[in-house]
């Protein structure tokens, strides 16, 4: 298959057709050491043997052995069904729940609006009952009557000096 001369001389069948084909090929004969590393001769199903680039099949890469389920896994898991259901029975009892809750949202209301009336109200009773005691209010010059104390203060310019005077009556 080798030879001295730098060609290998291969025979072919001429093409049928107007055109000829030449009857051989001239192809540079490769030795084996100049056939770089991933390149092979394989034959093709036509019965041409030619060079080619291989795949070699990688090697089968080993299955990793199963690992343990963590403990903290399994709690989770079993855990899980558990609250869903808790969740679910709490919104079912909530839901059977409504109307008394609503009927106690009402009721919190009108307890905090008795609690803001009463702090209204009562200083107000107080002072009314208070008046009534002591006879004072419009009208009255009682013992208890109230004294009224008038400010007259004056100034003089921007920067001037305030007088001023007080009155009781």
């Amino acid at each position: 298959m080798y030879s001295d001369t730098p060609y290998e001389i291969t025979p072919t069948t001429p093409y049928p057709g107007p055109f000829d084909r030449p009857t051989e090929v001239r192809r540079p004969v490769i030795l084996p050491a100049e056939i770089p590393p991933g390149v092979d001769w394989v034959t093709l199903p036509s019965g041409v043997r030619t060079l080619a680039y291989t795949h070699p099949t990688p090697p089968p890469t080993p299955v990793p052995a199963g690992q343990p389920i963590p403990a903290w896994a399994k709690t989770t898991a079993l855990l899980a069904p558990t609250v869903g259901g808790g969740i679910a029975a709490a919104g079912i009892g909530l839901s059977y729940a409504a109307p008394g809750l609503i009927a106690m949202s009402h009721a919190l209301w009108s307890a905090a609006a008795l609690v803001v009336a009463a702090v209204i109200a009562v200083p107000v009773l107080l002072r009314t009952a208070r008046r009534a005691a002591t006879g004072t209010g419009t009208g009255s010059s009682g013992p208890g009557s109230t004294t009224h104390i008038t400010q007259n203060i004056t100034a003089t310019g921007l920067f001037g000096r305030a007088n001023g005077t007080i009155n009781n009556s």
